[in-house]
């Protein structure tokens, strides 16, 4: 395999995952950002991930090697000298050409201070939910366009097509239709109101006798409370695991599980993945911040922990 191939490895976990680490050169963080209309070229753009660079984290996470070892079919440690030869190529190129790029994610220049600098490609959107979602241009809504050439047609023909003018022709018909109606039905009125009175004189004094009857149900109910019984129940939510191992067969995955609470760990099994493998892990989170704290916490007892970003 050729060292440039590690790009599109990376390019492939940052679909799935916010964090990959090149070890020894640093990583490429992914944030979600919400749809937008640029209000300069009046142009939507569906949600995506911005990609950002950190040079401070470059120690090696598994992650990227333990991908390249599956897909390329060779061991770990082979993956891993892959990737440091792509990352001496990275680096001559920017002593050399002051510049590096890799395909479809971003490039890397030397500024004048001779700092690293990254400018992220925008051609790929890395959010799977936005997949087939492109930018377009809007138009604004011509409204008052539209309703003054209405009005023109309408000094030409008998037909009333804006509301305003149908809303005055209505009521000025609906006003000489009241009056009349009153006129003719003043006596009928009231005689109906009379009726309807006692109706509801009748309807009043039944509606308080139930509502009487059922205060004093309820003041007996209230008078004999049942215990209350309190359930405390711990259930652990979160898109972020730290990933203790991922098991062939289920039954040594539940051991883990076993073991590490027995650590003092929150271990539950999360399922298996598309491997077929049964994940185990310490905890989930629901903040970036809490997963990568504790991240760094059991690493000191197994190096090959690992941050998951899955939504359960």
């Amino acid at each position: 395999m050729r060292p440039m191939n590690i790009s599109n490895h990376i390019q492939d976990l940052l679909y799935r995952y916010e964090c990959v680490v090149l070890p020894g050169f640093g990583a490429f963080l992914s944030q979600k950002q919400s749809a937008y209309i640029d209000e300069n070229s009046k142009e939507f753009y569906p949600p995506n991930k911005v990609i950002s660079f950190n040079r401070q984290l470059i120690k090696n996470d598994g992650l990227l090697a333990n991908y390249v070892a599956d897909v390329e079919s060779v061991k770990y440690n082979t993956a891993n000298n892959m990737i440091q030869e792509f990352v001496y190529d990275l680096e001559n190129s920017l002593q050399n050409d002051a510049k590096a790029e890799l395909a479809n994610i971003g490039k890397f220049y030397l500024d004048q201070e001779d700092k690293l600098q990254f400018d992220p490609f925008s051609e790929i959107n890395f959010l799977t939910q936005s997949f087939g979602l492109a930018s377009y241009k809007t138009a604004p809504i011509q409204r008052e366009v539209y309703k003054k050439q209405v009005e023109e047609l309408e000094e030409k023909t008998p037909l009333l097509f804006t509301p305003e003018r149908r809303r005055s022709s209505f009521l000025k018909y609906a006003a000489i239709g009241l009056i009349a109606l009153g006129v003719s039905s003043f006596a009928g009125l009231n005689i109906y109101s009379s009726q309807v009175s006692k109706h509801n004189i009748a309807e009043q004094q039944e509606a308080e006798s139930k509502l009487q009857e059922q205060i004093q149900q309820a003041t007996f109910v209230i008078d004999n409370p049942l215990p209350a019984v309190t359930f405390e129940v711990e259930k652990q939510s979160g898109d972020y695991h730290i990933v203790a191992g991922a098991f062939r067969v289920e039954e040594n995955a539940q051991k883990k599980v076993d073991e590490l609470r027995e650590d003092g760990h929150k271990a539950r099994l999360i399922g298996a993945n598309k491997y077929g493998l049964h994940q185990v892990v310490y905890s989930s989170h629901q903040s970036r911040r809490e997963a990568i704290n504790k991240l760094y916490e059991v690493k000191r007892s197994n190096e090959a922990a690992w941050l998951l970003v899955q939504e359960l």
